[in-house]
């Protein structure tokens, strides 16, 4: 596999405190789903919902 320059991957911003995220490979399968940058910001998000 050729190796690809983190510059060259997708980025999002994160839903919960905004900052840019890249691809990275466990989320080749549903990078489309993927709204936040860590487990952190995924639990925060969670916790303002209640």
């Amino acid at each position: 596999m050729k190796m690809r320059r983190k510059e060259d991957l997708p980025v999002k911003t994160c839903a919960r405190c905004g900052r840019p995220f890249a691809w990275r490979r466990k989320w080749a399968r549903d990078w489309e789903a993927v709204r936040y940058c860590s487990a952190a910001c995924r639990r925060a998000r969670r916790e303002t919902e209640k």
